[in-house]
């Protein structure tokens, strides 16, 4: 089983190499893993003594999951080396000068050549894994090595290769080598309990202390209070692929006096011009206002955020939000949204997701399907200001009850940090 592991990352590492001719992410994600040992190296150089504790996630999402337990590390330990790596680049290209890290570069691929030779060259005393990296040959050279490993805000689901009937326990033999697993939900460890993995609790998801932290301290953009007016309903709209961006057009067209903010997962230029063409109404750019912030913002009805970092504040200008992804592989965070106390609508793509599940239930969310769905919720949030306020104060309450994974986190980890 091990060979075919390799073999499979053999051909995904050369099918990276044909795409990077082509796609320039691939190119982004080849040059940035070749170059990934030095860029180490040059980052360790400065270290001295210091103990290292490495931080992995694989892009940006799982990065905001891990960082209220980085900056609790740094806080309580400041003599401590942090590595933080990245497997994509959407994760590293944004986070690459993130302050609270000592040294943040790309992890190479699994292959255990590259395994060996990354945790012998940062030899970490802690190691972290964020949700899902399961990396069999990371994980039994840090073993090897005597680091302690963890992964935090795990989830798991019976359709993973762990509980597979033919092949699940190569992959459950992975999940020995952490010191201890911390999941997010008790269905995860009524799971790993069936397969016999007792090295685990369940402390929750620490997305929650995430957005609790930005919504104290978001600041982004304090001029689109004047686009977003009290006296005008605001929809915030997120993370969006095409297909949300045909439906919230198809609203913003057919609403008198909505206005909305939109910031696309992807902000390329042809990706920006394509969703200014959907609009009928007057749209005005970031970039373009950052040339002319003279520019009166209330003279427009669409603000379109091409550029990235200023989501997760964003939200505190809306009467309600959208968050996109619902109609591909799923939906990106809500929780984002749901912190500010308004209620969240998204695709029909939710249900592995607990926290959408929960806030649909609990009347805080609303999942739709086309765009007439969207048109009759939009107008029910827009005119029911009692329902608006209830969904909100549900969608807040919510997030607020399952805070304090980070310190449950941190307790654990204490007994393993020795500087």
């Amino acid at each position: 089983m091990i060979f075919l592991y390799n073999a499979g990352l053999l051909l995904y590492w050369a099918g990276a190499h044909v795409a990077a001719l082509f796609n320039p992410k691939a190119r982004r994600l080849v040059r940035g893993h070749r170059g990934a040992l030095r860029k180490l190296s040059q980052g360790l150089a400065g270290r001295g003594q210091r103990k290292v504790v490495w931080f992995h996630c694989a892009s940006l999402g799982e990065f905001e999951q891990g960082r209220p337990v980085i900056e609790a590390l740094r806080r309580q330990h400041p003599e401590a080396f942090v590595l933080l790596t990245f497997f994509s680049p959407s994760g590293y290209e944004v986070r690459k000068g993130y302050a609270a890290a000592d040294c943040v570069c790309y992890m190479p691929l699994d292959l255990w050549w590259l395994a060996r030779r990354f945790v012998k060259l940062a030899a970490p005393q802690v190691a972290v894994f964020i949700k899902y990296e399961f990396w069999y040959n990371y994980l039994r050279q840090l073993h090897r090595q005597g680091a302690k490993t963890y992964v935090v805000s795990a989830i798991f689901r019976e359709q993973q290769a762990f509980f597979d009937q033919l092949y699940g326990k190569f992959f459950v033999g992975m999940l020995g080598f952490y010191e201890h697993i911390f999941v997010q939900n008790s269905d995860s460890l009524d799971l790993l309990d069936s397969v016999g993995i007792c090295n685990a609790s369940c402390s929750g998801d620490t997305r929650f202390d995430r957005v609790l932290e930005v919504a104290a301290t978001a600041n982004a953009l304090p001029e689109l209070s004047s686009f977003a007016a009290p006296d005008a309903l605001t929809l915030v709209a997120g993370s969006t692929w095409p297909p949300d961006e045909t439906l919230l057009a198809d609203l913003i067209n057919k609403t008198p006096g909505m206005k909305l903010i939109v910031a696309p997962h992807e902000v390329s230029e042809s990706r920006t011009l394509g969703l200014l063409a959907k609009f009928g109404k007057p749209a005005l750019r970031y970039s373009q206002w950052q040339k002319n912030m003279e520019v009166n913002l209330t003279d427009y009805s669409i603000f379109v955020v091409d550029a990235v970092g200023f989501l997760s504040s964003l939200y505190r200008f809306g009467s309600m939000a959208y968050v996109g992804g619902g109609f591909g592989a799923g939906i990106h965070n809500i929780l984002e949204a749901a912190v500010f106390g308004i209620p969240v609508i998204f695709g029909s793509c939710y249900q592995k997701f607990r926290e959408a599940t929960d806030l649909v239930r609990l009347g805080g969310a609303f999942s739709v399907s086309s765009s007439p769905e969207l048109l009759k919720v939009a107008h029910t949030l827009s005119t029911n200001s009692l329902r608006r306020e209830q969904s909100g104060s549900t969608c807040r309450s919510y997030v607020l009850q399952h805070r304090g994974a980070t310190e449950i986190i941190m307790k654990q980890l204490a007994g393993n940090l020795e500087f």
